[in-house]
């Protein structure tokens, strides 16, 4: 069985050691797994012993909340749990934990369908030719996960408690003090199971009751006094609609959906490791109880990621976009897949980036330029290049006509790639009036300056080699219009073009081909590393630079060029065609990431 994104063994081997790799190579080699049964699709014990061994050798699965989009967090996991099971053979599930029904919205369920898919994995496996999809939601287990309830309170390990949620917050107790039995925990199972039946019914309003696990009041781990793992709410599902008016509560579902569906390594990060003993005991009751099989799916737990100048709370992710800080989940400077995406990142930028931090149990904090570092690693073998002005101001040639001829434009290239000669070359128009940077142009240059100032030489890259005249003012000293005269017989590529030395070397757009175009200069979102840490208001550390629209020029091939596009814009940095607005004789360019850090100065 494998899944269909498949590794070669030069890549397998390649890939770093870490400790849950250790964890699965070491179940292969003592064949953990190797005698469970797999019945084809998600189910019980019986399901599963009436069909044949399993032909994974592994199971794992990916699954997130359909309550909002999906961030860079969670493309470490998805990059962890899908890479991990194509690496070793297997195959890792897509699922939907849509335990609460009222956060979430089939909105989300596509966006994160698609983020997966674009990130470059899928949730399908192959056997003896027949592709199987193992897309699953964990509302289809509810009638499940009820019998599952109803055999824990008919074994007397669990019962329905009706205490406020006041004091059952009190009897709680803390980590100095022991909690205490509620005075409904004492109910004969025949009593939970009619009250239990009677929360299914709906015959008590929400906030009446829960279902708690009976295990020890008195546990030094706080959640393992008793948690909740049914509770009442009348409440629509986007999937099961008004089927159920009681929910599980994740600690409860998320096990079982586990053990349903075959996994044999849940991974997940820190925050549920103290959750995991009560993950184990849940295993073990349900198959004593015979609704499960042995051996059970093992959870394992790595760290988050906490990457500067982010946040990932998906609250606090809401409240940008509806206070309407950013323009929306997809906004470029979002750490959100969809933002991402349209910043210029690719899949391969975030699958390094995945790997190159890697996969441990310590809480630390990984430097926002790792991501942009390898944005710049990965485009810079496959993005085209182009010229760009973005802050324009034109040159012009005085002595043009007389050299040229008026009106002559003429023809340059360049290469496409410069390490790719087979992608071709790219064709502009030099003639009398060019666009060039306003920063490339001092009255008084200081030190080490090596563009345009009166008397200097510079060539104009792709072109020819020109001598700086001097420069227009209006009335208020800004600039608007460079002058120089050309030096003949310089044009690039030409015998005795490099006659003439010069120092310094600008980029141009011709003014009769370039293609005007909106430039959104995007960067980090916060000005500080940590913007909510210790509890701080993180919108007080809003950037207010992370966003300037210029209006510029682009070479002419750029105007047909197709939405999502990347280009290295020369001197510039890294840009890609807007999805959404950019549009032929409209483009929109986005800048991804610079040349360079520029934060680390």
């Amino acid at each position: 069985m494998s899944s269909n994104t498949p590794t070669s063994d030069s890549q397998e081997s390649a890939k770093p050691s870490n400790f849950l790799r250790q964890i699965i190579e070491h179940d292969l080699a003592q064949k953990t797994y190797a005698q469970r049964h797999w019945g084809g699709t998600p189910g019980d014990g019986a399901h599963h012993a009436a069909g044949p061994l399993d032909p994974s050798p592994v199971r794992l699965r990916f699954p997130p909340e359909p309550n909002g989009y999906l961030h860079v967090g969670h493309a470490k996991s998805i990059c962890l749990n899908f890479g991990l099971a194509r690496d070793y053979g297997g195959v890792c599930h897509m699922r939907f934990d849509d335990t609460n029904p009222e956060k979430e919205d089939q909105e989300y369920v596509d966006s994160i369908l698609d983020a997966v898919q674009w990130l470059g994995f899928n949730w399908n496996s192959s056997a003896d030719g027949q592709t199987t999809s193992h897309l699953y939601q964990a509302s289809d287990y509810f009638g499940f996960m009820y019998r599952a309830a109803e055999a824990l309170i008919e074994a007397g390990h669990a019962y329905v408690d009706e205490q406020s949620a006041e004091d059952m917050r009190a009897n709680r107790g803390d980590f100095s003090k022991p909690g205490v039995d509620s005075p409904f925990r004492s109910r004969t199972p025949a009593e939970n199971l009619a009250r239990f039946r009677d929360m299914r019914d709906g015959k008590l309003p929400d906030g009446a009751a829960v279902l708690r696990a009976k295990i020890s009041m008195a546990s030094p781990n706080i959640n393992l006094r008793d948690p909740a793992i049914y509770r009442i709410k009348h409440a629509e599902h986007h999937n099961t609609g008004n089927t159920w008016c009681i929910y599980p509560m994740y600690t409860f579902a998320h096990p079982i959906e586990d053990a349903l569906e075959n996994i044999t390594h849940s991974i997940c990060t820190l925050e549920f490791e103290d959750q995991r003993p009560f993950y184990d005991w849940l295993m073990e009751r349900l198959i004593e109880s015979g609704l499960l099989s042995s051996p059970p799916p093992r959870q394992y737990e790595f760290s988050r990621l906490n990457l500067t100048y982010v946040i990932t709370s998906k609250r606090k992710l809401a409240q940008l976009v509806n206070e309407h800080h950013v323009s929306g989940w997809d906004d470029p400077r979002m750490p959100t897949i969809v933002g991402l995406r349209r910043r210029g990142y690719t899949p391969e930028a975030i699958q390094l980036f995945c790997e190159r931090i890697g996969v441990t149990k310590d809480y630390s904090w990984i430097d926002y330029s790792t991501l942009e570092g390898a944005l710049r690693d990965d485009l810079d073998h496959k993005a085209a290049r182009a010229m760009a002005v973005l802050d324009p101001v034109k040159l012009v040639i005085t002595n043009w006509d007389t050299l040229m001829g008026a009106g002559t434009l003429d023809a340059c290239s360049a290469p496409v790639h410069p390490h790719h000669p087979e992608l071709g070359r790219r064709e502009f128009k030099f003639g009398r009036e060019l666009w060039i940077e306003r920063g490339d142009y001092e009255d008084t240059p200081p030190k080490g300056y090596h563009r345009l100032y009166p008397g200097n030489k510079v060539r104009l890259k792709y072109g020819h080699v020109i001598e700086c005249k001097g420069a227009l003012r209006d009335a208020e000293g800004r600039l608007t219009e460079v002058q120089a005269e050309l030096v003949p017989d310089t044009k690039s590529g030409t015998p005795g073009a490099d006659a003439i030395k010069v120092k310094g070397v600008i980029t141009w757009v011709g003014a009769a081909d370039g293609v005007a175009a909106e430039i959104r200069l995007y960067d980090r979102l916060f000005s500080e590393a940590q913007p909510d840490a210790g509890g701080k208001d993180f919108l007080a550390s809003l950037n207010p630079n992370s966003l300037s629209l210029v209006q510029g020029f682009v070479e002419p091939a750029l105007a047909s060029s197709a939405a999502g596009t990347q280009f290295q814009f020369e001197r510039h940095g890294y840009f890609v065609a807007d999805r959404v607005d950019h549009q032929a004789g409209k483009p929109v360019f986005n800048r991804a990431v610079g040349l360079k850090d520029s934060w680390g100065k």
